[in-house]
């Protein structure tokens, strides 16, 4: 008998381990590595996934319980999506079943129900009928049956029903609670057109429509929606049902794609000629590609440098060989323009997954991949893990932003799972960006050499296509405007630029990082400040709903007009946001057209779209937004962009504060002047001195990293060190404070033991230092307190395994206690 080890679905230490369960020979032909199956789990039943097969398993047989069904005629998960789900558990010290559910798609996360029907157009020799023993006589009524109830009553018949699923003449649907089921619609199928005709000349007068019908549908000779159908005609369903009954048509509920780009048109697009340059490149990346190995390479290239033919090109040499290819970009930056220049080259071979796509539509994309239906995934993070069997190229685009590192368990990164991935499958990874990561950047080009064979391989392209400069920036100093007697919120620079681009029918991009009307409420007479009664954090007031609100745990709270602590009127709001900017834009500027975008006007389903749509056809002059404006737009009239608060994050409690200002002013500055037009840029900032802004002013990106390398390898900080946090979290502060310096003195103890020393800046040697515990940057969220230790090692040793053994060592105090427990390696966020 053969036994299925189970990852159950339950994300507790306690639970994160399989669990061995018998397989009723009636479920013998369908469980694999990767299947879904419900599982008695004490007195419940649960859904788990088989991580693997054992088939002289050394249990007591007697003992087992056995599987109760199997949830997916088709394996959802490939067995080497276990395995990696297993790599990311150990990586990023999470339960299994937290890693492997992060890579099933919504849909298949509720309850649903499995059917199986024939598909159109299927046959079935007579042997196979025979053989069927009763299943196909079954099926072929044309009603879905549920796949249960199929291997209940036909249990030998496992392997034919799976083999059949395979091959496609059965589908698989499923109905969902949510409802995610696949859609289907109502589909025509007419008899031979020879049969038709001569049936229409039968069909009495008085059924005049039905003649007509039957004549059309001879003309017509193919499948039709029965809407369409009706639709066309102008007629009724009874009256093509009259035509069923008649037997001169079939109608049948057929599968339908909930296709998010059904109603656009990609003209096909061929592959443009490469720039000496861009030529150069490619050469390396289609030199892995053609000997299989896996490589992974760092392409550094300027804002409009031409990186998407880069990648466009290797995707179709990838293609050529017959294997798939991902492509990475940040969700913000997953906008149409982008999705086009994909579809157009590669049609419906593309299958693309992000938020902004309803679950049913992400389900239908995400099927296409597993059904070999598309070859290319364009997604953000989690499309990292398309279910794709032989993949031969990852590309991540902008792959410094810090969106492809999810920050809820499983904590992982999609650079460091494309690298997995590609080892895995013998595949090529380009990493694209104009502002690199510091640690990706030092790994391929540190000093100016070639990388190792196991580190990134550094391409360079220095220069725009076509020559065109990169935009002249300028740097107002705020304080002397303030001088001057300015206080308007646009510099005289930055206004003169935007009457200019008006008067020419330009346009313009303004960025500021800050959403909401005002960053803070203040009582001018007792100094009250409006906070989050949950969270240690300032509520953001909007002007449009009239309300303050906190921006992580949701709270809001009407808008004051007296102070609630001294019953003051002057309250007053302070600090500006995208709201206020707008407001002032049509102040200065009379019949100014704005477009606003940040999460307050891009929530709706398709919004994203349809602002930049409004934009790129020219219906407003100014783009104005949060980081969202900063990235993956091209748009030619765009000649001027501005930065309203250059120096917003740069007080942030985070080293990586100075590195993220300065690849969002470089980022930004690379939507201007990418066509014909010359661009200009105008930074103001009340810290013109800072060398995130000076060296972003001279589009100077080695300058600035050789210069923030220098501080990070002094303070042992990425990539000459790594980091690991943990954040404990209660509602007491003395429980935090136990607990927190237990872990830390544990885990000292634990790396003493074995031989690892505490000084970080011995040349060299393995260290771990254990910083904390301490209160952390936002101290308190949704009414519970935090503490941060932070671990901070280097050399060659598992830190992961460390902490995760020190984390255990105080497991039972932790449970007791009721403390919740975040560990993050790697982290991107330390706030």
């Amino acid at each position: 008998m053969t036994v299925a080890r189970v990852i159950v679905d339950v994300p507790s230490r306690d639970t994160d381990r399989t669990f061995d369960y018998a397989i009723p020979e009636r479920l013998a032909a369908w469980v694999e590595v990767g299947s879904r199956v419900a599982v008695p789990f004490g007195p419940r039943k649960l859904q788990g996934i088989v991580t693997s097969l054992a088939a002289d398993a050394e249990v007591d047989k007697a003992k087992l319980k056995p599987l109760e069904e199997v949830l997916d005629a088709i394996p959802p998960l490939s067995p080497e999506l276990v395995s990696l789900g297993e790599w990311m558990s150990r990586r990023w010290l999470c339960p299994l079943t937290v890693a492997l559910q992060a890579m099933l798609p919504a849909a298949l996360k509720g309850r649903s129900e499995k059917y199986v029907v024939p598909a159109s157009g299927a046959a079935w020799t007579e042997e196979e009928t025979a053989r069927s023993g009763g299943l196909l006589l079954a099926l072929g009524k044309g009603k879905p049956l549920k796949l249960a109830a199929l291997l209940q009553q036909y249990p030998e018949q496992g392997q034919l029903l799976k083999k059949w699923l395979r091959e496609g003449r059965l589908e698989e649907r499923q109905r969902v609670e949510d409802p995610l089921s696949v859609k289907t619609v109502l589909t025509v199928y007419p008899a031979e057109p020879a049969r038709l005709r001569e049936a229409a000349g039968a069909i009495p007068a008085r059924a005049g429509k039905q003649r007509e019908l039957a004549r059309h549908l001879a003309e017509r000779n193919e499948p039709v929606a029965l809407a369409r159908l009706t639709e066309a005609m102008q007629t009724t369903s009874a009256t093509i049902r009259s035509l069923e009954e008649r037997g001169l048509v079939e109608i049948r509920a057929v599968r339908e794609d909930r296709d998010p780009y059904a109603d656009r048109e990609f003209p096909a697009s061929a592959p443009l000629s490469l720039t000496e340059k861009q030529a150069e490149a490619l050469a390396p990346i289609v030199r892995a590609l053609d000997e299989g190995v896996s490589r992974t390479f760092l392409l550094h290239g300027v804002t409009g440098s031409g990186k998407t033919e880069i990648y466009l090109q290797a995707i179709q040499r990838c293609l050529e060989s017959r294997r798939e290819a991902i492509v990475l970009v940040p969700e913000i930056a997953l906008t149409p323009q982008m999705v086009e220049r994909f579809k157009s080259r590669f049609g419906a071979r593309v299958a693309v997954l992000h938020s902004r796509l309803s679950n049913g539509e992400r389900y239908d994309e995400w099927r296409k991949i597993r059904e070999g239906r598309a070859q290319v995934a364009v997604g953000a993070r989690s499309a990292i893990f398309a279910p794709f069997t032989s993949i031969g190229l990852i590309v991540i685009d902008e792959e410094h932003e810090t969106s492809y590192k999810q920050e809820e368990s499983p904590k992982y990164h999609a650079r460091d799972v494309a690298v997995e991935r590609a080892r895995v499958h013998g595949a090529a990874v380009v990493l694209g960006s104009a502002t690199p990561a510091l640690e990706t950047y030092e790994a391929a080009a540190g000093g100016g050499r070639r990388a190792e064979p196991e580190e990134p391989y550094y391409i360079a392209l220095p220069e725009r296509v076509a020559n065109r400069p990169l935009p002249k920036v300028h740097i107002v100093d705020m304080r002397e405007e303030l001088k001057l007697g300015n206080r308007a919120m646009f510099s005289r620079l930055l206004a003169d630029g935007i009457r200019a681009r008006l008067a020419r029918q330009e346009q313009m991009v303004l960025l500021l990082n800050r959403r909401g009307y005002a960053t803070f409420v203040m009582c001018r007479s007792c100094g009250y400040t409006a906070a989050c009664p949950h969270c240690e954090i300032a509520l953001t007031y909007h002007r449009g709903s009239h309300n303050l609100r906190c921006h992580y745990c949701g709270y809001s709270e009407a808008e004051p007009t007296t102070c609630p602590s001294c019953d003051s009127p002057h309250i007053r709001f302070f600090g500006t946001g995208t709201q206020k900017v707008e407001e002032a834009l049509a102040a200065a500027f009379p019949g100014i057209r704005v477009i606003r975008m940040d999460v307050d006007t891009t929530t709706e389903k398709g919004s994203h779209e349809r602002w930049l749509t409004e934009f790129r056809e020219r219906r407003a002059d100014v783009l104005l937004g949060t980081q969202m404006v900063a990235k993956g737009l091209d748009f030619p009239h765009v000649t001027l962009v501005g930065v309203l608060a250059a120096d917003a994050a740069l007080r942030l409690p985070d080293f990586r504060a100075s590195e993220r200002t300065f690849q969002l002013l470089t980022q930004v500055a690379g939507r201007a002047g990418r066509h014909e037009l010359p661009g200009e840029v105008i930074i103001q900032t009340y810290d013109p001195e800072h060398e995130s802004i000076t060296f972003a002013q001279g589009h100077d990106y080695t300058g600035f990293a050789e210069r923030a390398l220098v501080l990070r390898k002094q303070l042992g900080y990425p990539p000459y060190g790594r980091l690991i946090s943990i954040t404990f979290a209660h509602e007491s502060v003395p429980m935090l404070l136990s607990i927190g310096g237990e872990f830390a003195s544990g885990l000292r103890g634990k790396a003493a033991s074995a031989g690892i020393g505490k000084d970080f800046d011995a040349g060299g040697r393995a260290a771990l230092e254990v910083l904390g515990p301490v209160a952390s940057p936002i101290a308190r969220l949704k009414d519970r307190y935090r503490f941060q230790c932070m671990v901070k090692y280097r050399g060659d040793f598992d830190a992961s395994l460390l902490v995760s053994g020190a984390l255990g060592a105080i497991g039972d105090a932790v449970k007791r206690g009721g403390v919740q427990v975040s560990v993050d390696v790697d982290p991107q966020m330390l706030l």
